[in-house]
């Protein structure tokens, strides 16, 4: 009698497993032998490691996810999860082990937010191993909780800064530089712009894929999202309309321009409009524009943005597109016969029969909140 393990692979789920039998040979009386194979009534299933499991957690990652997801996976693996977890048996990991590596990377110096990445891709990882039946469940994985932080000062400029801003920028860069400001767009966005994206008779344009690394992919999220352009991002778009090639911001030559190629566009603007504050082209530390704090309006109409009264301002609500459209403005919104009232308090509009207008939010800037409402006849 023998005891055998016989492995299988699901052709539907591809997950591998594990049945043990017994095998016998015996000897009838008569001098026949017979042979039974019975499976075991207990079975017992090897489960793999931590690090036996990531080849095709990773491999799930790259049919699923982007390309700077997958690279985002394969770094936290190699450098803070696998040190970890790597030679722990799935089904070992709980709680207990999940709140160490939580405690062990709080006293690395690691943020709470970069550790709640982490452990999205542990979470993702057990779960993963529970759908395939490789575990029989999963631990609930908690993670950091924290307030949002409001922005601070030092992480926007106010419409005098953004005005002197853009005066400084190089005449080359002055159309990249006007679009980042006034759209929000992210970095990978602006380069993977192309004028088929670009509606400036009705004033909008729509983000359909990012640059990563050479790699134009879906923007954040994984779905197009619609992004009102202002006056003065359609005028200086306009100025810039060339027939080089289909990206709106390229070379010479007509080719598509790289993260190296812009890095140090925002630094050096900034330090020729002299700015105390210091931006750059990350995601996360990109300008902001919003109304200074008590400021109602300034009395320098020379001043953009904040000359206006305060329901024309950035953090006035927007006005519903409606039929028709005004010669001069940038959006597809007409004043004769507009169903509707505006509600210069910040609560919306509403139209004639009472019904609330909800309005509508400009997208908010790259890696941040942006708190008002955007007028979109005010840049």
């Amino acid at each position: 009698m023998r005891v055998r393990r016989m492995r299988r692979r699901d052709p539907r789920t591809g997950a591998a497993t594990e049945r043990w039998f017994v095998d016998v040979d015996f000897e009838l009386a008569d001098g026949k032998r017979e042979r039974v194979r019975k499976v075991s009534p207990v079975q017992v299933q090897e489960v793999p490691t931590f690090d036996g499991f990531k080849d095709r957690f990773l491999t799930y990652s790259e049919v699923n996810n982007k390309p700077s997801t997958v690279y985002s996976k394969r770094y936290m693996l190699r450098l803070h999860l696998l040190p970890f977890f790597g030679q722990m048996k799935l089904e070992r990991i709980g709680p207990a082990e999940i709140e160490a590596f939580k405690a062990r990377k709080l006293a690395e110096g690691q943020s709470q937010k970069s550790i709640n990445n982490m452990l999205t891709a542990v979470r993702k990882l057990l779960n993963l191993a529970v759908e395939w039946e490789v575990i029989p469940r999963a631990p609930k994985v908690r993670a950091f909780r924290f307030k949002n932080e409001f922005i601070t000062e030092d992480q926007f400029l106010s419409f005098e800064e953004a005005d002197r801003f853009v005066r400084a920028a190089a005449p080359e860069w002055r159309p990249f530089i006007v679009t980042a400001l006034k759209t929000g767009l992210r970095v990978g966005e602006l380069l993977a712009l192309r004028w088929e994206d670009l509606d400036l008779v009705a004033g909008q344009l729509v983000v359909r894929r990012t640059l990563w690394h050479k790699q134009e992919g879906p923007p954040k999220g994984g779905r197009n999202r619609k992004v009102p352009l202002s006056d003065e991002a359609i005028a200086v778009l306009r100025a810039h309309r060339h027939l080089k090639g289909p990206y709106v911001f390229c070379e010479t030559d007509g080719t598509r321009l790289t993260h190296s190629r812009v890095k140090d566009v925002v630094p050096s603007t900034c330090r020729r409009a002299q700015l105390a504050k210091r931006f750059t082209t990350h995601p996360r530390a990109q300008a902001h524009l919003r109304e200074p704090p008590g400021d109602e309006g300034c009395l320098d109409h020379g001043c953009e943005g904040a000359a206006r009264p305060r329901e024309h301002r950035d953090d006035a609500p927007v006005q519903p597109p409606v039929a028709g459209r005004e010669e001069g403005r940038g959006e597809a919104a007409g004043r004769a016969g507009r169903p509707w009232l505006r509600q210069p308090d910040g609560n919306g509009g509403r139209f004639a029969d009472g019904r609330k207008q909800r309005p509508r939010q400009l997208s908010r800037l790259p890696g941040q909140m942006l708190s008002g409402k955007r007028d979109l006849n005010q840049t």
